[in-house]
């Protein structure tokens, strides 16, 4: 009985075999890489939020104006926007997470 106990895995367990098997070890992040990762995630933020009042303000602007072709067109450089803004700030996440450096300020060149 002592071997099926050896070999009952957990779904975690087994989960983290595949993964494993599927995209290498999975390494732990260092602490200067979480505080990296979560300035990108306040920058990010920072700059949806701001790409929404700037835009969605535009937007009613417009349709106040009755120009609903600037409202759509408005609309569409929104997504475009947001969306550009995400896709930035997941590759320096994925740099950061791959041991590079991210520019995130403040964390390079204070030695000294």
């Amino acid at each position: 009985m002592a071997d099926d106990e050896k070999q009952v895995k957990s779904a975690y367990e087994l989960a983290m075999e595949r993964l494993k098997r599927d995209e290498g070890e999975v390494l732990s992040l260092t602490d200067v890489q979480k505080r990296e990762l979560a300035e990108i995630d306040r920058e990010i933020t920072a700059k949806l939020a701001e790409q929404e009042i700037l835009l969605k303000s535009r937007i009613v602007d417009a349709l106040a104006a009755g120009n609903v072709e600037e409202a759509a067109k408005l609309r569409d450089e929104l997504a475009n926007e947001l969306r550009r803004i995400r896709e930035r700030g997941e590759a320096r996440k994925e740099t950061v997470r791959k041991g590079g450096r991210s520019g995130v300020e403040g964390e390079s060149g204070e030695s000294g």
